[in-house]
């Protein structure tokens, strides 16, 4: 991490905001790997308090923004879809400058204010549980009964945690039995990969949180014909994959990426899903590389880094 950056200028539209608490992902580990050629500041799940903005409404307000900034004009943003806008810039991952510094800017179009009593250990979560929610989006999980994640990591965890919340019985397919042990404490089933037989009740939705290519051979076997895979997870590399069971059973592989701020903040702010069992640690600013090493640990859950 470098220290020695110039402070960020917002232009017209923009907000400055001071970063108060961000998170590691792992999409920043793989980012760290060479994944997207990117080169910056990376750091996107962010809780901040404004510092100057065009608006005069936001300053001093505490927010988490949806880390696409798309640009305003194309078919995608008129339609409200900016997030596939192809001239966006993605905060911390794509041709925009990140969080895990004192100091980063957004477009105010982005910014989603965060309530008094949300801890911002707590909101900080709000960005990958937009994600999590957005498997709702997909039309076979939200219509389904049933849902399998595969993964019990951070990412599957949250999903896991999400689609409880919504009132979908979840099973959770992992490695390590004290994980699986937390996704019960969200209302969901865990089990270990060794001891689920995919073939006895196949799902009609399966969550692909693993990021890796056993985990989606195994979410390919774990569906239902004619079922629904859900695509969560973006790793550096190229894996091989035998899809013939996509033919064979006509199955559908569904990409899903990020979701509505508002709707996740609005869900911490019920307190019907507490993230906090998820963090592992929390550095300061100053120790971000340590940080970043710790989050690298296999089998890590959240760590944070805080501004102050």
């Amino acid at each position: 991490m470098r220290s020695d950056l110039p402070r960020p200028e917002a232009a017209a539209g923009e907000a400055r905001v001071r970063m108060r608490c961000a998170g590691v992902c792992d999409t920043d580990l793989q980012l760290a790997k060479g994944y997207m050629g990117f080169r910056g500041v990376p750091g996107h799940e962010v809780v901040g308090e404004v510092l100057e903005s065009s608006d005069p409404r936001w300053r001093g307000k505490r927010v988490v923004c949806d880390i696409n900034a798309g640009c305003g004009q194309c078919t995608e943003c008129v339609d409200g879809d900016s997030h596939h806008c192809r001239a966006r810039s993605v905060l911390g991952i794509l041709n925009r400058d990140g969080a895990f510094a004192e100091e980063f800017v957004m477009p105010e179009r982005t910014l989603v204010e965060v309530p008094d009593a949300l801890a911002d250990a707590v909101a900080v979560f709000a960005e990958p549980l937009a994600a999590a929610l957005h498997v709702l989006d997909v039309e076979a999980a939200r219509h389904a009964t049933r849902v399998a994640v595969v993964g019990d990591g951070k990412l599957g965890l949250l999903i896991a945690a999400a689609l409880a919340a919504s009132g979908k019985a979840v099973q959770v397919v992992g490695h390590h039995q004290e994980k699986l042990d937390l996704a019960s404490t969200f209302g969901a089933r865990g089990v270990l990969e060794a001891e689920f037989d995919p073939t006895t009740e196949p799902f009609d939705a399966v969550v692909e949180a693993s990021g890796s290519a056993s985990g989606l051979d195994l979410a390919l076997r774990a569906v239902r014909p004619r079922g629904t895979v859900i695509l969560k997870t973006t790793i550096a590399g190229n894996a091989e994959l035998d899809l013939s069971p996509v033919v064979i059973h006509e199955l559908a592989l569904v990409g899903n990426r990020c979701g509505s701020m508002s709707r996740a903040v609005a869900l911490l702010a019920s307190g019907k899903l507490d993230p906090l069992p998820l963090i592992a640690a929390r550095y300061p600013l100053s120790r971000a590389l340590e940080a970043f090493e710790h989050a690298a640990r296999r089998g890590t859950l959240k760590v944070l880094v805080d501004g102050r």
